[in-house]
């Protein structure tokens, strides 16, 4: 299993994450409310303003404070070292 950090100490399965977008879009925003409803969303912002959404494959949700695009160089990291990626 390959770890990848989301900012503040958290770290995700990279293998389990569908998508990462930014949470700027209105769907985006209907589909974060109605996860944290259904009690599968994940704060990992630590209060600060949230820059991406991790969809799972086990239908969480996940905020991060990270933009999109920096999680996304992080698990492409993951990809050619393996192992768990440094903050």
């Amino acid at each position: 299993m390959r770890l990848v950090s989301i900012g503040f100490g958290n770290l995700v399965s990279a293998e389990r994450i569908v998508a990462i977008v930014s949470p700027e879009s209105a769907p985006i925003k209907r589909m974060i409310q109605e996860v944290r409803e259904r009690g599968l969303l994940i704060d990992a912002s630590f209060g600060r303003s949230t820059r991406s959404v991790l969809t799972m494959d086990s239908g969480n949700v996940i905020l991060s404070a990270l933009p999109p695009e920096t999680i996304a160089a992080r698990c492409a990291e993951q990809k050619q070292e393996g192992g768990l990626a440094d903050e």
